[in-house]
């Protein structure tokens, strides 16, 4: 018969093996990953900016990564619901979400927001800035923004401004651009930035801000009045263009910027090879080439860390928050 001290001792390697088991997971997956494929979770509908910024660092990602990253396309509620999606998931180094600066106006928009975007994930990296652009449909009257002004005060509610949903950077930066100028417009709202630029390519909305990702063929080709650029200064892919400010919207800019989250508790050495990758497609030549020619401007290296997103996503919520309380707008 067993003595108590044996089995006594039996139970103690047991808890010893099993704690050991424990510890030594995450460890034992972040070694040999990934060894399927990766999800990367967008927020918004496929054809959108957002989505071409994805698709085009997931396929060089891929080769890199030796496994197939997959863009996967979630959109509504102005990215919280994919936002949710990702927070839910297995921190196993296999779900990640790409999202813009409305990681940092959920907080100011959202009542019942099921996330704190500050500590509920872990944020892996930044990705790349774009500038946006101001546009009206083609057969606006206006044909520069001197112009759009005055017809914007003649027309007041009448003018249809759009954008991509409740909380996308379109969103706010027509929010900005009713306070600058002083005109109550009519927003009508769509699912995602790409619906919302159909809808000014068909004539059905009158201006909408969008990004440089997807306004610059169209811009170059005449497709759309184009009226200026949102950011501080001019763009190297439209040199000649004007900036808002410069045009007597003084300190006005809004500029779209992209983060990496996972699922919190995700291994850090997952996260690690996966932001390594992510460094390493932002660097080659195709996606150089491409982000280039839409306009997207590569941030510095410093803000491709975890630390350098948290600290960009807390001064981001900073600024947003009082904006949008002052503007009234928020969701249940």
């Amino acid at each position: 018969m067993m003595s108590t001290s044996v089995r006594f001792a039996r139970r103690l390697a047991l808890v010893a093996l099993t704690s050991l088991a424990t510890f030594t997971a995450p460890l034992a997956l972040a070694q040999g990953y990934p060894t399927k494929a990766i999800t990367l979770v967008v927020p918004f509908a496929a054809g959108g900016p957002t989505d071409i910024v994805a698709r085009t660092l997931a396929g060089v990602m891929t080769k890199s990564l030796g496994q197939t990253v997959v863009v996967e396309n979630r959109a509504g509620a102005g990215g919280t619901l994919a936002a949710g999606h990702v927070m839910r998931a297995a921190p196993d180094g296999y779900t990640y979400l790409i999202h813009h600066n409305g990681m940092a106006t959920a907080p100011a928009l959202y009542r019942k927001l099921p996330y704190n975007p500050q500590t509920d994930f872990e944020h892996v990296s930044q990705v790349i800035d774009v500038p946006m652009t101001l546009l009206g449909r083609k057969d606006l009257p206006a044909n520069n923004f001197p112009e759009l002004l005055a017809y914007m005060k003649a027309q007041g509610d009448k003018i249809n401004l759009a954008h991509a949903g409740l909380g996308a950077v379109s969103h706010l930066c027509g929010m900005v651009l009713r306070q600058a100028v002083g005109v109550d417009m009519t927003t009508v709202p769509y699912q995602g930035t790409g619906p919302a630029f159909q809808a000014l390519l068909g004539g059905q909305v009158d201006i909408l801000c969008d990004q440089t990702t997807q306004t610059t063929p169209h811009i170059k080709a005449g497709t759309v009045k184009f009226f200026g650029v949102t950011t501080a200064s001019r763009i190297k892919v439209l040199p000649d263009a004007p900036t808002l400010a410069e045009q007597g919207l003084k300190g006005f800019e809004v500029v779209v910027w992209h983060g990496i989250y996972a699922p919190k508790n995700t291994p850090k050495d997952a996260t690690e090879k996966f932001a390594a990758a992510l460094r390493a497609a932002l660097k080659d030549p195709t996606v150089v080439q491409r982000m280039t020619e839409l306009g997207a401007e590569f941030v510095p290296d410093a803000k491709l860390t975890p630390e350098g997103l948290r600290s960009w996503l807390k001064q981001e919520t900073e600024r947003w928050g009082p904006v949008i309380k002052s503007a009234g707008v928020y969701a249940d």
